[in-house]
C-alpha cells in the first residue's frame, strides 16, 4: 500500500492542490469521478480533487472552489464537478434543519459500543472489519487504506458502507464512527447522511447495494489491479427506522455589517471554520485571535491520528495566518479550560464567531459560547453560499440542484473573478 503522506493543513497548500487540480476538474472528472484508482504517487488519486479535507475545515470556501473551476471549465463543462461540492452544502444545510439526526446518532452510536462490549461475537466482527480482516478483499484495502492514509475514494465509501450494514451486518453507526475518527475530512453532516443514505434512512427504502462486479470495473486501474469482493449479499431490505426527526425552521444569522461589531473583539477559529480567508472581509478587525480545535470530540472512542493531526494543524495554522494578517495576539483555548478567562485576560468581551454547524464541534464549544450569546456577546458569521443553499435543502438532492444556476448567481460566482 502506498504510505500515508499526509496533505499540509494549511492555505497554501489547498490553493496549490487547487491549482493542480483545475485542468482536471471539467469533462474528465465528469468521465472518471467514480473510478476508485487508489492513491498513487505521493497518495494522490488523479481523476478526484482530495480538497475535502481543507473545504472540511474551512481552510478554503466551496465558492473559491466553484469560481475557479467555472474560470476554467465553464458551466457546461463543470457541470458533474460543482454539483458535487454541493452536495457538501447540502448535506450541511438538511442537517441543519434536522439536528436531531446528530443526536440520534450519537444515542446510537454510543449505545453500539456498549452492544460491542457486552456481545463476543460482535465484538470479533467489528475487530475484523475496523482491522480489515473480514477476507473480502476490497472492503479490507480499503479499511487499511483509510487507517493508513485518512482518505478514501467517495465510490469506495459508498462500497464500504454497503458491505458493513448488509454483508458484515453491523450497526451502521459504528461504521459512520469507524469513518469519522479516520477520515482527515469527517464531516458531520455529509457523513452521517451518506452513511444514511447507503443504509435507506435518508431516502426512505432507496437503499445502495455493493456488487462484486462493479467494484471490479471501478477499481481495474488501482496499482495493483482489480479488488475482488466475493460473498457480498446480493439482496437485502432497507433499514428503518421508529421515527421520523422532523424538520425544524431554520434560524441562519442575518449579513454582519461594522455596527454589529463591539470593539474590541475576538475572531473565534474552530474545526470547521479554521482560516479567516474564506470568511471574507470582517468590517473590522480583531484584537484577539482565539483557536480552538476539538477532534477528539467526534467520537467517544479514540480518533485516527492523521485526522487528529491534521485538525490541530490547520486550527494552528489558521491562528498564526489571522494574527499576523490583523496585527494582534493569538491564543489557544485549549479543551476543558473556559474560555471567560481568555477573553478577560485580554480586555475582550466580545466574540465573532464563525457559523457553528450541527456535529461534535457545535456540541463541544457551545457550552461556553451559549452564556455569552445570551448576554449579546457573540456575533455569528455565515457565508453566502450556505445562506443562499440550505434553504433549498428541505428533502432530497434535487431541490439544491435545480437551484444551483439561481444560487451562483445570486452570490456572484461567476468564474469571472
Amino acid at each position: 500500500m502506498t504510505s500515508a503522506i499526509t496533505p499540509a493543513p494549511t492555505r497554501a497548500a489547498a490553493l496549490a492542490r487547487l491549482a493542480e487540480f483545475l485542468p482536471a476538474a471539467g469533462r474528465r472528472y465528469a468521465e472518471t469521478r467514480n473510478q476508485d484508482d487508489g492513491p498513487h504517487q505521493h497518495g494522490a488519486y488523479g481523476n478526484v480533487s482530495q480538497l475535502s479535507p481543507w473545504l472540511h475545515a474551512g481552510v478554503i470556501g466551496e465558492a473559491d472552489v466553484i469560481e475557479a473551476v467555472l474560470g476554467a471549465h465553464g458551466p457546461r463543462a463543470a457541470e458533474k464537478f460543482i454539483a458535487e461540492v454541493f452536495w457538501r452544502i447540502y448535506f450541511k444545510g438538511y442537517l441543519e434543519q434536522r439536528p436531531a439526526i446528530w443526536v440520534d446518532y450519537c444515542k446510537g452510536r454510543d449505545g453500539a459500543f456498549a452492544a460491542v462490549e457486552r456481545n463476543a461475537g460482535i465484538r470479533t466482527a467489528y475487530g475484523e472489519a475496523t482491522e480489515g480482516r473480514t477476507g473480502i478483499e476490497a472492503f479490507d484495502v480499503w479499511a487499511r487504506e483509510l487507517v493508513a492514509t485518512g482518505y478514501l475514494h467517495n465510490h469506495a465509501r459508498m462500497w464500504f458502507a454497503s458491505i458493513w450494514i448488509f454483508t458484515l451486518k453491523l450497526d451502521w453507526r459504528l461504521g459512520a464512527d469507524f469513518f469519522l475518527r479516520h477520515l482527515m475530512d469527517g464531516d458531520a453532516a455529509s457523513n452521517t447522511l451518506s452513511w444514511r443514505w447507503v443504509a435507506g434512512l435518508h431516502t426512505k427504502g432507496k437503499h445502495y447495494m455493493a456488487r462484486a462486479d462493479n467494484i471490479a470495473r471501478y477499481t481495474a486501474g488501482r496499482p495493483d489491479g482489480a479488488l475482488a469482493a466475493d460473498g457480498l449479499a446480493d439482496h437485502a431490505e432497507p433499514l428503518e427506522e421508529a421515527q421520523d426527526c422532523a424538520r425544524q425552521r431554520l434560524d441562519l444569522p442575518a449579513p454582519v455589517a461594522s455596527a454589529d461589531l463591539v470593539q474590541p473583539f475576538a475572531l473565534l477559529l474552530h474545526d470547521e471554520a479554521a482560516h479567516h480567508a474564506p470568511l471574507g472581509p470582517l468590517p473590522a478587525a480583531p484584537a484577539l485571535v482565539i483557536g480552538a480545535a476539538r477532534p477528539a470530540e467526534r467520537s467517544s472512542a479514540k480518533v485516527g491520528t492523521l485526522a487528529h493531526g491534521f485538525a490541530q494543524g490547520t486550527v494552528a495554522g489558521g491562528m498564526a495566518e489571522a494574527a499576523a494578517a490583523y496585527h494582534c495576539p493569538a491564543v489557544e483555548w485549549r479543551s476543558g479550560e473556559p474560555l471567560a478567562p481568555l477573553l478577560a485576560a485580554a480586555g475582550v468581551e466580545h466574540i465573532v464567531l464563525p457559523y457553528l454547524p450541527a456535529g461534535w464541534t457545535r456540541d463541544a464549544l457551545w457550552p461556553d459560547l451559549a452564556p455569552l450569546t445570551a448576554q449579546g456577546r457573540v456575533v455569528t458569521i455565515r457565508g453566502d453560499l450556505d445562506r443562499a443553499t440550505w434553504p433549498h435543502a428541505k428533502a432530497g438532492f434535487f431541490g439544491v440542484a435545480k437551484a444551483i444556476d439561481g444560487i451562483l448567481g445570486e452570490c456572484g460566482i461567476t468564474g469571472a473573478g
